[in-house]
């Protein structure tokens, strides 16, 4: 069973008469910052999980951070403090 186009006639009618004419637009566009703020946090999170896989991989060194590793590691951070 699918929706014909009467059945979405009347329920755009019926949404007309409980909002109005005049808050419609507000009524669509809160929906409309709403779902896109919804997008936007779903990204945010997407993006969050691989920014921790890469951060750990980052701080590790090949050697095992030992050696000339550390001592880079070190001076970057001197450098990042001043």
């Amino acid at each position: 069973m699918s929706i014909g186009i009467w059945q979405v006639v009347l329920i755009l009618l019926i949404v007309l008469i409980v909002f109005g004419a005049g808050k419609l637009p507000k009524v669509m566009g809160d929906v409309a910052a709403g779902v896109k703020n919804f997008r936007k946090g779903m990204r945010d999170d997407d993006e969050g999980e691989g920014d921790a896989a890469t951060s750990k991989s980052i701080g590790r060194d090949a050697d095992g951070g030992s050696g000339a590793g550390a001592s880079e590691r070190a001076r970057e951070d001197e450098t990042v403090k001043s």
